[in-house]
């Protein structure tokens, strides 16, 4: 074995054998660490591979085969399930719930042979986690180690259908010389997970820590080496939480699964606008109904707003789910176009329920809720909005109305307003849904205040 220091950079993971400033890949500054490096010796063998190139019209199709973990959020996020040979990462933040949510997925699978590896726990913790989660008759088997020699062993063994790794910042193997966690390491670790899983044909999970920034912690070729990057998400003072496609070689990109994290783990929300909206008094100003799209999953989502006298001679602003830049330009224009004052009062907002919105289409609601408690005049019963604001003060319409409309009309809502450019015949045909079409803000004021 050669021993031999090197340099990597910890935002990108580039590799120079000597210490520079600044990375040439990434141009950051004082990203380069040393770490030790023990490699077996190189060798001139010329290549035996078995392998041709062949036409791409040549290559077989085959119907794609799926592994269902028996809950439907996760097969929704990830295109319909596990594939076999295929490898996963999930990452988020520390205490968000993402070994409880493989472990219960791990427990679910009844008719698959799993194998979990952590090596963050022991196997009593893993025990008193899985009867929290109250799931029995299970084929799932436990390994703690951090070695991924160790691990290869194991499996060999154990034969299992899937391979469970918590979490892949803790494997280290003995082919490098610097500790678990570093940038070598999880490079070197994941790209034998991968060799691993292409070889049998198993699917593996790996749990990923992330940055203070919100990045997957390591190398940046760590996320380019997988097949699926999955973000689990959620705000700690509420129980919902998000599970994110970020990439995705065998799905789409644009789907999300809803959790509720309670005392026996997390529950699947097939309905979150019946969540999202709370239960609340007809006459209370401040609050709008939303028709959003996250990903390809529309839903209904309450924004609050407080509208006061500012106390300071500094109006105060703040936004809780919502961009608080964007907020600030519906303020400019509901003060430049139509001469609502907010100058001197303070702004809150809020939406309901602890998720973020990131749909442009919340923009009219947003300022119908603001105009409300501005006013202090409570919105009509059983409306919703699904419309972008310009800043000339257009309402400008918003994509996929049709199951905007669908997901209101199933809540129960009676009308939308939405934008006249996005106006269709079928909408106006729709007996259970009554579609008010505006072009500009001062036509939704005179049909919300009169």
């Amino acid at each position: 074995m050669k021993a031999r220091s090197t340099f990597f950079c910890s935002n990108c993971g580039a590799e120079s054998p000597k210490w520079i400033g600044r990375c040439p890949v990434c141009g950051e500054w004082n990203t380069y660490v040393e770490e030790v490096i023990r490699r077996s010796g190189s060798t001139n063998k010329k290549s035996t591979s078995l392998h041709q190139a062949i036409h791409i019209d040549a290559v077989p199709t085959i119907q794609e085969i799926r592994i269902s973990t028996n809950s439907s959020e996760f097969d929704r996020v990830l295109g319909g399930g596990f594939v076999p040979g295929s490898i996963i990462l999930i990452g988020g933040e520390p205490g968000i719930g993402k070994s409880t949510l493989l472990l219960q997925v791990a427990l679910d699978m009844k008719q698959y042979k799993i194998m979990y590896v952590s090596g963050e726990e022991s196997e009593l913790q893993l025990h008193l986690r899985a009867e929290r989660l109250h799931k029995n008759d299970s084929q799932c088997y436990i390994f703690t180690d951090s070695q991924l020699e160790e691990v290869f062993q194991q499996a060999e063994q154990l034969q299992p259908q899937i391979l469970i790794i918590d979490s892949i910042q803790t494997l280290q193997t003995e082919i490098i010389g610097s500790p678990a966690g570093s940038i070598s390491q999880v490079r070197e670790c994941t790209a034998q997970l991968q060799k691993y899983a292409k070889t049998t044909n198993i699917p593996v999970i790996l749990i990923g820590h992330i940055t203070k920034d919100g990045t997957l912690a390591g190398p940046k070729v760590l996320e380019h080496m997988v097949d699926t990057v999955l973000q689990f998400e959620g705000d700690r003072n509420h129980g919902y939480r998000i599970l994110r496609t970020m990439k995705n070689r065998f799905g789409s990109t644009n789907e999300l699964g809803i959790f509720e994290m309670n005392a026996n783990g997390l529950r699947e929300i097939t309905n979150p606008s019946e969540l999202l909206i709370s239960q609340h008094s007809d006459n209370i100003s401040g609050i709008a109904i939303a028709s959003v799209v996250e990903g390809l999953r529309p839903m209904l989502a309450e924004v609050q707003a407080l509208v006061a006298n500012s106390s300071f001679g500094v109006p105060q602003r703040s936004a809780t789910g919502f961009d608080y830049r964007r907020m600030n330009m519906i303020l400019a224009v509901l003060e430049k176009r139509l001469g609502f004052r907010f100058s001197s009062k303070d702004v809150f907002l809020n939406v309901a329920g602890g998720i973020h919105l990131d749909d442009p289409a919340a923009d009219l609601a947003i300022s119908a809720a603001l105009l409300s408690s501005s006013e202090d005049i409570p919105l009509p019963l059983h409306l919703c909005f699904a419309a972008e604001i310009g800043l000339s003060g257009e309402i400008r319409p918003a994509t996929r109305l049709d199951v905007r409309i669908a997901e209101a009309q199933k809540s129960g809502f009676k009308k939308m307003i939405i934008s006249r450019f996005a106006y269709k015949k079928s909408f106006a045909q729709n007996k259970n849904m009554e579609i008010i079409p505006v072009d500009r803000m001062d036509e939704m004021i005179r049909y919300i205040f009169g």
